[in-house]
């Protein structure tokens, strides 16, 4: 008994000095990580509200609205995921500006040790963002437009065609001022503030709300628009989010330097260095989208009960999948600020602490969704099939928890390092190679139904979780 008491002694106090050690790290992470939080979670119940607002108008405007959207945010999620590219380039010179280091000094573009010739390098990588961002966009609209003519081609319904294209047509031309709010959003990340692109997002997305009860409904003396006032909606709040981030930075004195436009600073090299760290991180990204869009087609060949039952999974998964990409976001921020400080334990230490909250988080998640299993699909539907396999799948979907939230993190600390070409091998491996084929087997010839697919999910997130953190720290042990 008393060898037991001292085990568990020499326990506690471990646990205690490590706890005490990363203390600090878990304070800054957080501070950075929270706010992220809480955008991503806001835009996600704009998307729940607009569903729903849209719904209660009419069930082809539903329709509509959800098929649209499918086209455009496979498109979107790519062209944002080539703006994350901005944050470690930007975040490497923050750090580089508080001491000399082997990395600050090394003949990389993306760093140096000198605050004005840092300062000058930030505004240079600004200047160029915002280059590259029209170019982004540029290409995404002749993407997206060319599809116009083709949405009858898809075959959905032609009353469903009818009111999509108008909508569909508002919200690619709304992708314009998104995109360059991504880039301010992603831009001020790197340089360590989340609290701004929080507060926009709020705000735009009350107004977005606002705007839809008037304009779907046709409220204040409006004509009532359906689908169609969504897409207005959704435009004007959008083109209010890039107003609103210049006006922030033109008022802040330490950001106004920023928006000095200077054509010397233009640099074709500047804008191959963001589209070569840009672009691999937004064929992750889409490779991820994608996994879970075709999980949607492969469910429904199951049966629609199944379909319901795993958008109601999803959507709860979705959620919490918020926290990891908080955490993620935190990130990719702080180990960009260490790396350019040059201070691998920092990099070290803030990556591990990352681990540990997103573990500690998920942890609350999966054991909240298997308690309340049978409960949490009664908030969507009283049909009993349908509950009963939400029911699975959610079990399921908190297991996928730990898995989900360790590739976050891993992509994220990947990426506050530059390191994007490999990962989305990676990416493309875990997602489709691996993921679909074990989720197609456990489907069909194994006859597991659609909880087959979510083990797919598991199998590719827990393998891409795996190699991401592998890579990194052997990454880490080059630099």
């Amino acid at each position: 008994m008393q060898k037991y008491y001292y085990l568990c002694s020499r326990f506690y106090n471990s646990l205690m000095y490590s706890f005490k050690k990363y203390l600090p790290y878990y304070k800054r992470n957080l501070r950075v990580a929270l706010p992220v939080m809480l955008t991503q979670l806001g835009a996600s119940l704009v998307g729940f509200f607009d569903s729903m607002m849209v719904g209660h108008y009419a069930t082809v405007d539903l329709a509509a609205v959800s098929f649209a959207n499918a086209i455009f945010f496979t498109v979107m999620v790519f062209a944002m995921g080539a703006l994350m590219g901005i944050t470690p380039l930007v975040g490497i010179q923050v750090g580089a500006q508080h001491t000399s280091s082997p990395i600050a000094n090394s003949p990389s573009p993306i760093a140096n040790n000198q605050s004005p010739i840092a300062n000058s390098q930030i505004s240079s990588l600004f200047q160029n963002g915002v280059l590259f961002t029209v170019l982004l966009s540029a290409v995404m609209l002749i993407l997206l437009g060319a599809c116009t003519p083709f949405l009858d081609r898809f075959g959905q319904d032609p009353a469903v065609i009818e009111v999509a294209r108008p909508y569909y047509i508002l919200i690619v031309v709304s992708l314009v001022p998104f995109l360059f709010f991504s880039f301010f959003k992603q831009f001020l990340e790197g340089l360590g503030n989340t609290m701004v692109a929080m507060v926009i997002t709020l705000l735009m997305n009350g107004l977005n709300i606002l705007l839809n009860w008037v304009f779907i409904y046709g409220n204040w003396g409006f004509e009532p628009m359906g689908a169609t006032g969504a897409g207005i909606g959704s435009l004007i709040s959008r083109i209010g989010m890039p107003l609103c981030f210049w006006a922030v930075m033109a008022w802040r004195k330490e950001w106004k330097q920023y928006l000095r436009m200077a054509w010397q600073r233009f640099s074709w090299q500047r804008i191959r260095e963001l589209a070569k760290i840009g672009f691999p991180i937004g064929g992750q990204t889409l490779l991820e989208t994608f996994l879970f869009t075709a999980s949607f087609v492969i469910i429904g060949w199951i049966s629609k009960e199944a379909l319901a039952a795993h958008q109601i999974s999803n959507q709860i998964a979705d959620m919490t999948f918020m926290l990891a990409l908080g955490i993620g976001s935190a990130t990719t921020i702080r180990v960009s600020h260490q790396l350019g400080e040059g201070n691998i334990h920092g990099v070290r230490m803030a990556s591990t602490a990352s681990v540990h909250l997103v573990l500690l988080m998920n942890t609350i998640g999966a054991a909240l969704m298997i308690s309340l299993r049978n409960y949490i699909p009664m908030l969507f539907t009283e049909d009993q099939e349908v509950i009963a396999i939400a029911s699975q799948l959610i079990v399921l979907a908190g297991l996928f928890q730990y898995a989900d939230g360790l590739q976050a993190v891993g992509a994220a600390m990947l990426r506050g390092i530059t390191d994007v070409k490999v990962p989305m091998v990676i990416a493309f491996v875990s997602y489709i190679l691996i993921g679909l084929s074990v989720g197609l087997v456990c489907a069909f010839p194994l006859k597991m139904g659609a909880a087959g697919i979510w083990i797919g999910f598991i199998f590719a997130l827990a393998v891409a979780a795996i190699c991401f953190h592998i890579r990194f720290n052997r990454k880490l042990k080059k630099l």
